[in-house]
């Protein structure tokens, strides 16, 4: 599975982004997919992740209510719309997907994105 993120960008503290993954490869509608986030100098972050079907999501505590991760299967494309962004949100921002949920969950995807940049002024 090839995966390629965009809508990275800047905004102004407060302000939103969506982000979307487009995945690439015969059966990627049948991969869990969530995203992780690297700020400077920290290691990466869970921030969400969406099983297979887009019926069970997971979200870090950290971004519950402002974050919310989505799928278009018809699309193979993952979204995580990003409302009320912080200074402490901004990172590089990277898709991840795996034929297990836990390991979206817990960091041990097989297939990640290159990453997408987010930057929030305060």
């Amino acid at each position: 599975v090839q995966l390629v993120e965009s809508g990275g960008g800047w905004v102004q503290a407060g302000g939103s982004l969506r982000l979307s993954c487009a995945a690439s490869g015969r059966t990627s509608s049948r991969y869990a997919m969530g995203w992780f986030r690297q700020a400077p100098g920290k290691g990466r972050e869970f921030v969400a992740a969406i099983d297979w079907s887009g019926g069970s999501t997971e979200h870090a505590d950290s971004v519950k209510g402002r974050f919310t991760i989505s799928r278009d299967n018809a699309k193979n494309t993952v979204y995580l719309q990003m409302n009320s962004l912080k200074p402490e949100d901004a990172a590089v921002y990277y898709c991840v997907a795996d034929l297990s949920p836990r390991a979206i969950v817990t960091g041990r995807s097989g297939h990640w994105g290159q990453g997408t940049l987010v930057t929030v002024s305060s």
